[in-house]
Parts: C-alpha cells; sequence; structure tokens
C-alpha cells in the first residue's frame, strides 16, 4: 500500500506526541516525587523509550523522525524528500504542543501543583546546572550531531536490518544522562517548543538555542553522513 503524505504526518504527529507526554510527563510527573527514585535517570531513559517504541509503531510509514532537527539533518543527507520537510516540520511541532497540553491539564488536578518550568529548556539561570549560553549551545550542537550520525549510521546500507530502533532510543538515553544538568536536553526543537509556550516568560525568549543548535548540529551531520555512509536501498 502507497504511504501517503498524509499516513505519514499522522505517524510523525503520534511519534511526536508520544515523546513528548512521555519524556516529559516523566519529568513533570514521576521525577516530582524523590520516594520514587526516578530522577535524571528515569527521565533519561522515559525519552529514549519513547523514541524506541514509537519507532517500531510508525517508524516504517514516516521514518520515524519525531524532531525537526532529525528532518533537517535527514534531509541534508539526502534521506528526506525537499516535500516533505516543511509539512514534517509543522505536525512535528503541532504533535508536541498537543501533548504539552494534555500534560499541563493532567498536572493542574493536583491542588498543590507548581507549573515551575514545565520541563522546559534553559541557559544560563534558566539551566538546570547554571550553565552559559555558549556551554549549552555547544552542548546542544554537539550531541544533535552525534545523535544524526548516529540515526544515519543505523539505517545506512550494510547496517543490521530491523534493529535501527534500538541504538537510537539508547543514544537518545545517553544523550539525557549528558545534558539534563546543561540544558534539561533539548536535541529536538519540538520537544523544546512544547513546554517553553505553557512555562511562557524566558523560557520563550530562550527558543531560540533549542532550535539553533540543534538544527545546526544536524545539518553538519547530514553532510556527514553523505561523505560517510552508503545511503539505504530504497
Amino acid at each position: 500500500m502507497e504511504i501517503t503524505l498524509q499516513r505519514r504526518l499522522m505517524a510523525e504527529f503520534l511519534g511526536t506526541f508520544w515523546l513528548v507526554f512521555g519524556g516529559c510527563g516523566a519529568a513533570i510527573f514521576a521525577a516530582a516525587f524523590p520516594q520514587l527514585g526516578i530522577g535524571f535517570l528515569g527521565v533519561s531513559f522515559a525519552f529514549g523509550l519513547t523514541v524506541l517504541t514509537m519507532a517500531y509503531a510508525v517508524g516504517h510509514i514516516s521514518g520515524g523522525h519525531f524532531n525537526p532537527a532529525v528532518t533537517l539533518g535527514l534531509w541534508a543527507a539526502g534521506r528526506c524528500a525537499n516535500r516533505h520537510v516543511i509539512p514534517y516540520v509543522i505536525v512535528q511541532v503541532v504533535g508536541g504542543l498537543v501533548a504539552a497540553a494534555l500534560l499541563w491539564t493532567i498536572a493542574s488536578g493536583k491542588p498543590d501543583w507548581v507549573p515551575g518550568g514545565f520541563a522546559s529548556n534553559g541557559y544560563d539561570a534558566l539551566s538546570p546546572g547554571k550553565y552559559s549560553m555558549m556551554a549549552c549551545f555547544l552542548a546542544e550542537l554537539v550531541l544533535t550531531f552525534v545523535f544524526l550520525m548516529i540515526i544515519t549510521g543505523t539505517t545506512s546500507k550494510g547496517a543490521a536490518v530491523g534493529f535501527a530502533g534500538i541504538p537510537i532510543g539508547l543514544a537518545l538515553t545517553l544523550i539525557h544522562l549528558i545534558s539534563i544538568p546543561i540544558t534539561n536536553t533539548s536535541v529536538n526543537p519540538a520537544r523544546s517548543t512544547a513546554p517553553a509556550l505553557f512555562a511562557g516568560g524566558e523560557y520563550v525568549t530562550q527558543l531560540w538555542l533549542f532550535w539553533a543548535a540543534p538544527i545546526l548540529g544536524a545539518l553538519i551531520a547530514g553532510l556527514c553522513a553523505r561523505i560517510l555512509y552508503e545511503p539505504p536501498e530504497s
């Protein structure tokens, strides 16, 4: 059966929705209760598991991007058609926003709930570890670059067929383990935009970094992938 653009967009919406709902949900709900012991490790695995599960659920339909930086990186690598780029990015942002809206609605049902940063990303005073803007920019750029290299490598010709979702999900877990203290981990502009728009204030004004750094890192990785890897067989 032909994979229509409508089916592709539905898959990207669902995948990005689950990434934000599952990953940010773990940070908002479970991590708020120290007695559960989830901490950074649990949130890191939550994000990794969202990508792992959706890679197998809908990745065969849309490619399993769930991230504007991934879409643009794969486009730079020659792995994403021009006509898919803008629709993918739009539906990824919408999927993230719907997830954040549901998280806000559920979380506000707790009488003493305080939204705080609402799992948003930030630098300087808004960085969990108070890292500078430059440090946060470099972290997001490098980690997105590596993430895209892993994605393109595990989906290239000669890679183990059918197993790409596992290293990609584990890579996102590792990325979170590294960078939650630095930026609260983005490497995904849709994931950053969704909670920031609900947290408001400075979180919105700092969104530029969490679009610019991941996209730049992804584009560099896409160009490197053209040299390093053979494209997958169509």
